[in-house]
C-alpha cells in the first residue's frame, strides 16, 4: 500500500481485488460496522493493524481466527489457534443428541472431545433442564471451551473435565446420551488438506492411520457409560460409514445406524446401549 490517504472503502477494495488474485477465500476480514463509514481515513494504527491482518490471512490463517469467533446453532463462538472451527456439519450431532434430550425432563449429556464446546454448550443452551458434561484433553482449547460456556450464560450447567476420552470421567457416572467429534482424519491425509484447515489444531484432526483410531476407542468406553438405551451419536468422516457401523456392532450396540450430511456423505453415527 502507498503512503497517501487509505478509506474504509479503498482498502476493502484493494484488499478484495488482492485476495482474489491470491485465490484466498473469505476476503472479507472486516465487521458489517465499517460500511456505516466508507469514506472515513484509517489512521496509521489501523492501517498497522489491517495490514498484519492481510499478512496472517495471505499465510493460510482461517478467517475466523482473524475475527475471533464462528457462529455454530445461532449463537456466536469464541475460536482462536487452540481449537477447530465449528463447522455447520457438526451442527447435526447437536440436532441428533437433542432429539433424545426432552425439555421438561432432567437429563444427563456427556461431550467427548469438547474443543471449543460448541456441542456441549448448545445442548446446554437449547436444554435448560440437562446437566452436561464435557471433556477435553487440550488445556488451551479447555480455557476456550470454559470462556465460550460463561459468555453463552450456561457455565452453571457445563461441567468440563480435563484428559484423555472418558478417562477422567468419575467411575460408575451414567449418560443418557453421550456425543462426540473426536479426531477422525486419517494421518496421511492431513498434509493433503486446504492450506487454512492446517492451521487448525493437528491434535484435533488427527484420527491416526486409518481416520478411526479415537473412535474405536471412544466406543469402547463411551457405550458402558450409557444407562440402558441410552444413545451415543458421533461425527465420522465421510466415507467411513461401513467401518464405524461395524465397531459400533462388534461392540454391542444396539439400533446402529449411519446418517448423512446434505452433501450425501457419511456424517453422523449412532447406537444405542443394550
Amino acid at each position: 500500500m502507498s503512503a497517501d490517504v487509505w478509506t474504509i472503502r479503498r482498502v476493502l477494495e484493494w484488499t478484495r481485488g488482492h485476495f482474489e488474485k491470491q485465490q484466498v477465500d473469505e476476503p472479507r476480514l472486516t465487521s458489517v460496522k465499517l460500511y456505516m463509514d466508507l469514506d472515513r481515513p484509517l489512521s496509521k494504527d489501523e492501517l498497522s493493524t489491517y495490514r498484519g491482518l492481510i499478512q496472517r490471512r495471505l499465510g493460510g490463517e482461517p478467517t475466523q481466527y482473524l475475527v475471533g469467533f464462528k457462529e455454530f446453532y445461532g449463537r456466536r463462538f469464541f475460536v482462536d489457534a487452540r481449537v477447530l472451527i465449528p463447522r455447520s456439519e457438526t451442527e447435526l450431532l447437536v440436532e441428533a443428541a437433542l432429539r433424545d434430550v426432552p425439555k421438561e425432563t432432567p437429563t444427563r449429556v456427556l461431550d467427548v472431545c469438547t474443543g471449543s464446546g460448541c456441542v456441549a454448550i448448545s445442548i446446554a443452551a437449547e436444554r435448560p433442564q440437562a446437566s452436561v458434561w464435557a471433556v477435553e484433553l487440550m488445556p488451551g482449547a479447555m480455557e476456550v471451551a470454559k470462556k465460550n460456556a460463561e459468555a453463552l450464560q450456561v457455565d452453571g450447567r457445563v461441567t468440563f473435565f480435563q484428559g484423555d476420552l472418558l478417562g477422567p470421567i468419575p467411575e460408575g457416572a451414567k449418560f443418557d446420551v453421550i456425543v462426540s467429534n473426536p479426531p477422525y482424519v486419517k494421518a496421511g491425509d492431513i498434509p493433503t488438506l486446504q492450506k487454512e484447515v492446517r492451521a487448525e489444531p493437528k491434535e484435533a484432526l488427527d484420527g491416526g492411520a486409518d481416520g478411526l483410531r479415537l473412535i474405536d476407542r471412544l466406543i469402547t468406553e463411551a457405550l458402558p457409560r450409557l444407562k440402558s438405551g441410552g444413545l451415543l451419536a458421533m461425527e465420522i468422516g465421510e466415507d467411513q460409514g461401513n467401518a464405524v457401523k461395524e465397531l459400533l456392532t462388534r461392540a454391542g450396540g444396539h439400533d446402529v445406524r449411519i446418517e448423512k450430511d446434505l452433501a450425501r456423505h457419511d456424517r453422523l453415527a449412532l447406537a444405542r446401549a443394550p
